[in-house]
């Protein structure tokens, strides 16, 4: 029997599940505010041409990035607890207060998904490990497309494994195997997640399978990224990227 599951046929954001905004401890509310509408049974969020950079000082290459997130939480300004540490040195701009919506742990987990990507962007969903402690903040990427490794209409490279950051448990174990898929229709993105072990699958055809996994709950990350600094970014600079969700949830 299924768990959880978000169809989007609401006319709003359910914000008891999620929080409209991307790691916004190491940003802060304002600047994280993800760009998204939620119409015609389906979440989707773009990145308007006129949205800025995301933490402009800390990260490196620069990033534009609308996203949301089933958790939340952080340490206070200053301190340095907050989930998914992408440098060292990093500290809490805006303190988080702390909110679970959705923090599966096993379970089988598909996406129902269509994009629309550039060469210089990015579309992403992955579970990261809530990290209430350091060590728990393994990830499971359910999928990661990048627009250069799409050919239009005919095939992707779709990412997908794990990725240990802090879990001294986990090894990594992550591929992109080229797919025969026009991932701007919709396309079914599955992470089965089974102690020790995850397999996945696109449109229920198994891809591949990973003997390692996180053992403790994750939150789910929803996210379109832009790549100001792409060696192809001016030629797509009016390109408006989209990740479009018609599901997401436990089956």
């Amino acid at each position: 029997m299924g768990g959880f599951c978000d169809d989007f046929d609401a006319d709003a954001l359910d914000t008891a599940v999620w929080t409209p905004h991307y790691l916004p401890h190491w940003s802060s509310r304002a600047a994280s505010a993800a760009a998204y509408d939620v119409a015609g049974s389906e979440l989707t969020l773009t990145i308007p041409r006129d949205q800025g950079l995301w933490c402009a000082e800390d990260h490196d290459p620069p990033l534009r990035v609308s996203g949301l997130q089933s958790g939340t939480h952080s340490g206070p300004a200053g301190g340095t607890a907050g989930p998914q540490v992408f440098r060292d040195g990093l500290v809490v701009r805006e303190a988080q207060a702390t909110h679970w919506g959705w923090t599966p742990h096993h379970g089988v987990v598909e996406v129902r998904a269509r994009m629309e990507l550039s060469p210089r962007s990015m579309a992403s969903v992955w579970l990261a490990g809530v990290e209430d402690a350091p060590e728990r903040s393994g990830e499971i990427c359910v999928f990661e497309i990048f627009g250069d490794a799409v050919e239009p209409g005919r095939a992707a490279a779709v990412g997908m494994g794990i990725k240990p950051f802090r879990d001294p448990a986990l090894r990594a174990d992550f591929a992109a195997p080229r797919l025969a898929l026009d991932v701007a229709e919709h396309h079914v993105y599955t992470a089965d997640w089974r102690p020790g072990r995850v397999d996945f699958l696109v449109d229920g055809e198994h891809v591949r399978t990973v003997g390692t996994a996180p053992d403790y709950p994750v939150q789910a990350m929803v996210a379109v990224f832009d790549f100001p600094a792409h060696e192809q970014a001016a030629a797509h600079a009016d390109h408006v990227p989209a990740l479009a969700i018609d599901r997401i949830g436990e089956s």
